[in-house]
């Protein structure tokens, strides 16, 4: 993991510091999105809010992590493909647990096109599909 995590930071010409670390681990290590909160309360008090901020904004600009909107705002998740600054590859569908309160990304499912009126551009595409994750489904019966 401290390999992926400093040649994450180097292939994105990112200087290392210990947040930047800590909160790379930590999405890693949870493999789900998260909040801003939910990095607060993993973290500690070892960082304070505009630093886990500003980390969140750095990282949404590099490619390392993208956006996931949720019914409870803003997740961030890490960019499983190779993304950069100028070029994020996310079309795949997001998915919140009602049961666990999870979001995750669900890599092998694409949004599908939508074709927009004349004048419209595109920007940003989401999809949130919500229902119970597969270790509540079973837990559920």
């Amino acid at each position: 993991m401290e390999q992926f995590v400093s040649s994450t930071l180097k292939d994105h010409k990112l200087r290392t510091t210990s947040c930047r670390e800590d909160v790379l681990e930590t999405f890693v290590n949870r493999e789900m999105a998260l909040s801003h909160g939910d990095l607060e309360s993993a973290l500690g008090e070892r960082f304070d809010r505009v630093t886990i901020y500003r980390t969140l904004k750095t990282f949404l600009e590099k490619g390392i992590i993208h956006k996931v909107l949720d019914d409870e705002g803003t997740r961030y998740a890490l960019c499983r493909e190779r993304c950069t600054e100028h070029d994020h590859h996310h079309d795949h569908v997001h998915f919140k647990c009602n049961l666990c309160g999870q979001t995750n990304c669900l890599e092998n499912l694409h949004v599908p096109a939508v074709k927009l009126p004349e004048g419209y551009r595109v920007e940003e595409v989401n999809l949130l599909i919500q229902g119970l994750c597969a270790a509540c489904s079973i837990s559920d019966e």
